[in-house]
């Protein structure tokens, strides 16, 4: 349980880096990687809509779609806003964008929303939703 303004930074710390290892993991391919992020009973919408109910779906889904997905281009991903909902549970707000190889940005930016909880030390991702951002 997080008690102090260092505990709280700690937390923060540790939720970036979730975002920063789910970023990695899909720049470099790694599906177990990406898969390691969820907890079991996780619940996942992509940015195109597909649900995914639990980390053996998510998996499966993964596994079938992401080698190769970034032959062609990258993503990153940036932390917007951090909302503590108790100490243990988190909604992340992030900026998402695909780009080519050379950095540049491709298609549409997209919103994701993630909700952590802690498990223990580990944040966990939750509960996510990534939208794609039409542009108007």
């Amino acid at each position: 349980m997080t008690n102090t303004t260092a505990d709280r930074q700690a937390d923060i710390d540790a939720i970036e880096r979730v975002v920063a290892t789910l970023e990695h993991s899909q720049q470099n391919e790694l599906p177990e990687e990406f898969i390691g992020l969820f907890r079991a009973d996780a619940i996942w919408t992509t940015a195109h809509g597909k649900r995914l109910f639990g980390r053996a779906e998510i998996a499966e889904f993964t596994r079938t779609v992401l080698p190769g997905a970034m032959r062609e281009s990258t993503v990153t991903y940036e932390v917007e806003h951090i909302m503590f909902i108790s100490p243990d549970v988190a909604a992340v707000k992030a900026r998402g964008q695909y780009r080519t190889l050379d950095g540049e940005p491709t298609g549409n930016p997209t919103s994701p929303m993630y909700v952590l909880a802690r498990e223990g030390e580990q944040w966990l991702l939750v509960a996510c939703q990534n939208t794609e951002v039409l542009r108007a």
